[in-house]
């Protein structure tokens, strides 16, 4: 006898084939027989026709903290996802030694928008080591499953100190980092990952210290992948990170290079497609390149108090470095301040950064004072053609009216859905950028294989049901190398997604007040 039979469902399996009718029969958690008549069973479940399919692999989130004091995290266990990947960037807590927790925190509440009260007041410090921190979430339990990536920046802050974002390292150094991520993958770590992209500043505009590595620093660390045999090597991408020099580490440990993130920049529409070119081209000498892309536009919140899209601007230094708030708003009011940053704004190819072509997707999302309410919905853009005036100046100078409290809702990438629907339909594509558990004020979208299936299939059909179920589990567990999930298939483990196709989708987006210094949920 079954433990649970799933009948009179849809079944997507997650292997693109297409779908049927018939059940999933569960026993010891894992999948007994697919199709129709699977018997009697402890518990039977009428699907009354919905989709039954695999659990969706979200290989891009930040729940690295959130997971010490929230095992279900929330929300994307609500939202379809079964199994998550963290320590995407290389932005992780562990290893860490106690005297670095603080700084540790203080550069997520940077670089990934965490709050730093929610997170002195919630993580769990019981570890030091990064098998310690494995072992303590399997203590404590979680709800979806967890594939961890070892961070470069922890491990470099583990072995260099303070000084981890500030020199590059010695060999002995290096030497240790090695030891330290090989220890790592051979405990249970699912790869390493690390970040070149120049907006990944941490306290202080200071780079991340993953940012110092060298040459050098990168073949070593990526290089304890190939000596364990396993693992894989995730990478957010600057502009110095080629993909003939991904391909050549790939080329070097003989593992997969997973690179984020690959989005349509709408100041430079084409490179991205150039790169998918490389990748292929790379593919075609056995090199297993991949390239990190999402469903949706890239869109931020932000105020003037934190503007993180501009912080890649070599131009924005004076404002990112000034010591006090009066400095900082004299910086933003100088003339000269403005006409750099709107030359640097004007260059063509730089890649993934804020650029002339978003204003008119730059919008006013809530003013604080009364008498600037009536800007909300208006985009920069327009009210630049409207006053006759330059971009910049329109949107500092409401931001210091507003006391650096205007809340602005930025689309900056994969506003062109024409050219994304390319994206997601390319073989080299791994669909996931959700960066779920982190961004309280700016991208968050859990939610995003629901969107895949709404809005990428039902509305646009740009894909199949059965493509797009398989983009966001087969595909990007077989890269991970995450074995016997993302399908359903007799001895899989039976991670399961029941949804109504006429239905599915993300929904309109909400604030939830859940972290450990609210003082109980609310919505």
């Amino acid at each position: 006898m079954h433990d649970l039979v799933i009948e009179g469902a849809r079944i997507i399996d997650g292997l693109g084939t297409p779908a049927r009718d018939g059940g999933v029969a569960i026993t010891g958690g894992r999948i007994t027989a697919i199709g129709q008549g699977l018997g009697p069973a402890r518990q039977t479940v009428d699907a009354q026709g919905l989709c039954l399919a695999p659990g969706i692999v979200d290989i891009h989130t930040h729940y690295d903290a959130q997971l010490t004091w929230d095992p279900f995290a929330t929300p994307s266990t609500s939202l379809g996802v079964t199994t998550v990947v963290i320590g995407n960037c290389g932005f992780t807590i562990a290893p860490c030694r106690p005297q670095n927790r603080d700084l540790i925190m203080r550069n997520l509440t940077h670089v990934e928008g965490m709050s730093l009260d929610a997170m002195r007041a919630g993580i769990q410090w019981d570890f030091e080591s990064y098998p310690e921190y494995l072992g303590a979430m399997e203590r404590r339990g979680v709800v979806p499953n967890v594939a961890s990536l070892v961070g470069h920046s922890s491990v470099r802050t583990y072995v260099l100190g303070e000084e981890a974002a500030s020199r590059t390292a010695t060999d002995a150094e290096i030497a240790e980092m090695r030891r330290i991520v090989l220890e790592a993958v051979q405990a249970g770590a699912i790869g390493f990952a690390t970040s070149t992209l120049e907006q990944h500043n941490g306290e202080n505009g200071i780079p991340m210290p993953s940012r110092l590595a060298d040459e050098k620093e990168m073949l070593a660390l990526t290089g304890a992948l190939g000596e364990a045999g396993r693992g894989i090597f995730m990478l957010t991408k600057g502009m110095t990170s080629t993909i003939p020099w991904l391909e050549e580490i790939a080329r070097a440990n003989g593992r997969p290079v997973m690179i984020a993130a690959m989005f349509v920049d709408p100041g430079d529409p084409t490179r991205v497609f150039k790169e998918l070119g490389e990748i292929e081209q790379a593919r075609a000498r056995g090199r297993e390149l991949w390239a990190q892309v999402g469903c949706f536009p890239l869109g931020m919140e932000f105020t003037l108090r934190h503007p993180y899209p501009l912080e890649a601007l070599m131009a924005w230094r004076p404002a990112l470095t000034a010591p006090d708030e009066t400095r900082y708003r004299q910086v933003l009011a100088d003339p000269s301040f403005r006409r750099a940053l709107t030359r640097e704004m004007g260059e063509p190819g730089v890649p993934n950064r804020i650029s002339n072509a978003n204003w008119d997707y730059l919008t006013i999302a809530e003013a604080k004072k009364p008498e600037l309410r009536p800007l909300e919905g208006k985009t920069i853009g327009e009210l630049a053609r409207e006053q006759k005036r330059e971009p910049f100046d329109v949107f500092l100078d409401l931001g210091l009216a507003d006391d650096l409290e205007t809340m602005f809702d930025c689309r900056l990438f994969n506003t062109d859905e024409k050219k994304v629907s390319e994206l997601l339909r390319h073989p080299c594509a791994a669909v996931a950028l959700s960066d779920a558990g982190a961004h309280l004020s700016f991208l968050c979208d859990a939610g995003f294989g629901l969107h895949l299936f709404g809005h990428w299939v039902r509305e646009r059909g740009d894909l199949t049901l059965e493509q797009a179920v398989r983009a966001v589990t087969t595909t990007v567990a077989d890269a991970y190398r995450i074995k016997d999930r993302g399908r359903l298939v007799p001895g899989a483990w039976a991670d399961l997604m029941l949804f109504d196709p006429a239905r599915v989708g993300r929904g309109e987006k909400r604030r939830v007040n859940d972290l450990p210094t609210c003082p109980s949920p609310t919505t």
